[in-house]
C-alpha cells in the first residue's frame, strides 16, 4: 500500500470513531461515586462507570475536573475514557496495586481483545512512577546486575484490540513504557503529550505493536524511546506483523528517537515518518535488533525531517545493544534480521557526535538504504559496514574530522563530493 493509501485509510477510520462518539451516551463518574479529591480511591466508581457504559451499549464514561486518585482500571467494548480539561487520573505508587491474582505485574489502564475504544480529552494520566524510577537509577549507578526486585507496571496497554482511539490527553510519569497498544488493528494516536524527566529509565513514550496505526501531531519527551515499534513475540495466531504505519507531524524531544525494535521477529512493513522534528534525542532515525530476535524490515520512508542537536541522526543496526567491532558470520536462521528498502528523504540534521551507523550482518547485509537530499552535519561520518545498495542523491555528509564515511563490505555511491 503507498503512503497516501495508508492515510487515507487511517483517516477513514478516524472519521468513524469521532462520529460515533458524537451521539453517545455519557456516564460521569461522580454520579457512580467517584469524588475526584485526590485522596479517596475512586477505583470502584470508575469501573462501575465503565461497566454500565458498557452494559448499555457503548458511550463515553467522562472525567470532569478533579483528581481521581485509583487503582489498575479495565477498559470496556464500545466505551470512550474523557477526561476533561484539570482532570487527573492518578495511579498510586503501591506495588501490589499491580498485580493480578496469579501474581502478574497488569498495567493502569488495560484493555483486552476490545473493540471501538477510546480515551480522549484535555485531561491527564499519571503514572506517579518517581518511586519505581529511583531504585533502577541506583542500581544502574552502581553496576548492579539486577536492576529492580519489582516489575515495574506499564501505564496503558491495549491487547488485540480493534477501532482504538487516543486523542488530545497527556501521559505522564509512567513507571516504565506510557503506551503500549500491542497486537491492535485500526489504531489513531492523535495530539496527544507523552512526557516523563530524561533520567526516568525505561519510559518509552509509546511501543505500539500494529496493523493500520496513525500516529499525528503527538509531542514526545521522555526517558527511552519516543516511539518504539515492537513486532517480536508469538500470538495465538503465530507472529503478529505490523504494516501499514504512518507517523506524521510529530515533535520528538527528549529520548532515542524513532524507532523499531529490538524486538523484530514479526517484521514491519510499509512505515512512514513524515514532517516531524527532533530536537536533543540521542538518536533520530533508529532500527535496532539482534540475531535471536530478527525478522524482515522493509518498505520504510522517511521523509521531509528536521533534527537538531541529535547524537547519532541516523542509526540503523542489527545488533543490540552494542555493535561489536569485528564480527564472523554465523549461520542464517528464521530469526536473521533483514532489512531492506528503506528510503530517507528531505532530511536536514546536525548534531555533536557521529552522523551514525549502517551495521548488517557478514551473513546477512542490509540493502538498499537511499538517501535523497539529505544534509547530514556531525562531528564524525558514517559508518558503513556490511550493507549493499546504498545510495547518496544530493546528499551531504559534513563532518569536523576524519572521512565523511567508512566502508567495510559495503557499497557506497554518490558521496564522491562529500564535504569534509
Amino acid at each position: 500500500m503507498s503512503p497516501n493509501l495508508k492515510l487515507s485509510a487511517t483517516i477513514a477510520v478516524l472519521f468513524t470513531l469521532a462520529v460515533s462518539s458524537a451521539t453517545a451516551k455519557t456516564f460521569d463518574v461522580r454520579q457512580s461515586g467517584a469524588t475526584g479529591d485526590g485522596k479517596t480511591l475512586d477505583t470502584t466508581a470508575i469501573q462501575k462507570a465503565l461497566d454500565d457504559c458498557e452494559k448499555s451499549g457503548g458511550g463515553i464514561v467522562e472525567l470532569p475536573a478533579g483528581t481521581y486518585l485509583s487503582r489498575p482500571i479495565f477498559l470496556r467494548n464500545g466505551t470512550t475514557l474523557q477526561l476533561d480539561a484539570g482532570a487527573v487520573l492518578q495511579a498510586r505508587d503501591e506495588p501490589a496495586d499491580f498485580l493480578d491474582a496469579k501474581g502478574a505485574t497488569i498495567a493502569f489502564v488495560n484493555g483486552k481483545q476490545l473493540r471501538d475504544i477510546a480515551i480522549t480529552g484535555r485531561g491527564t494520566i499519571d503514572g506517579a512512577g518517581a518511586r519505581w524510577w529511583a531504585p533502577v537509577r541506583a542500581a544502574k549507578k552502581s553496576g548492579a546486575k539486577e536492576k529492580e526486585t519489582v516489575h515495574r507496571p506499564r501505564m496503558i496497554v491495549l491487547a488485540n484490540c480493534k477501532n482504538v482511539r487516543v486523542e488530545g490527553v497527556t501521559l505522564q510519569n509512567s513507571p516504565s513504557f506510557h503506551l503500549v497498544p500491542s497486537d491492535c488493528t485500526d489504531v489513531i494516536i492523535s495530539g496527544v503529550t507523552i512526557r516523563a524527566p530524561a533520567d526516568s529509565p525505561n519510559t518509552d513514550a509509546m511501543d505500539p505493536s500494529c496493523k493500520n496505526l496513525l500516529v499525528t501531531n503527538c509531542t514526545f519527551d521522555v526517558g527511552d524511546d519516543n516511539i518504539a515499534i515492537k513486532a517480536g513475540h508469538a500470538t495465538g495466531a503465530g507472529i503478529f506483523q505490523d504494516e501499514n504505519i504512518t507517523v506524521i507531524g510529530c515533535t520528538f524531544l527528549h529520548g532515542h528517537g524513532m524507532s523499531i525494535g529490538s524486538e523484530t521477529r514479526g517484521g514491519v512493513k510499509n512505515l512512514l515518518v513524515t514532517n516531524c522534528t527532533f530536537n536533543g534525542t540521542t538518536s533520530g532515525i533508529r532500527i535496532k535488533t539482534s540475531r535471536d530476535r530478527g525478522g524482515l524490515i522493509e518498505g520504510a520512508v522517511y521523509t521531509d525531517l528536521t533534527m537538531k542537536n541529535v547524537e547519532v541522526p541516523i542509526n540503523i543496526t542489527c545488533y543490540y545493544p552494542k555493535v561489536p567491532a569485528t564480527d564472523a558470520a554465523q549461520p542464517v536462521t528464521e530469526n536473521t534480521p533483514i532489512y531492506r528498502d528503506i528510503l530517507i528523504k528531505n532530511l536536514t540534521a546536525s548534531g555533536p557526535k557521529s552522523a551514525g551507523f549502517i551495521v548488517g550482518l557478514p551473513e546477512m547485509c542490509i540493502s538498499n538504504v537511499v538517501f535523497e537530499n539529505v544534509t547530514l552535519a556531525t562531528k564524525t561520518g558514517l559508518t558503513i559496514r556490511n550493507a549493499q545498495g546504498i545510495q547518496f542523491k544530493n546528499s551531504t555528509v559534513t563532518v569536523q574530522s576524519g572521512a565523511p564515511f567508512t566502508a567495510e563490505n559495503a557499497t557506497v555511491t554518490g558521496l564522491a563530493d562529500a564535504k569534509k
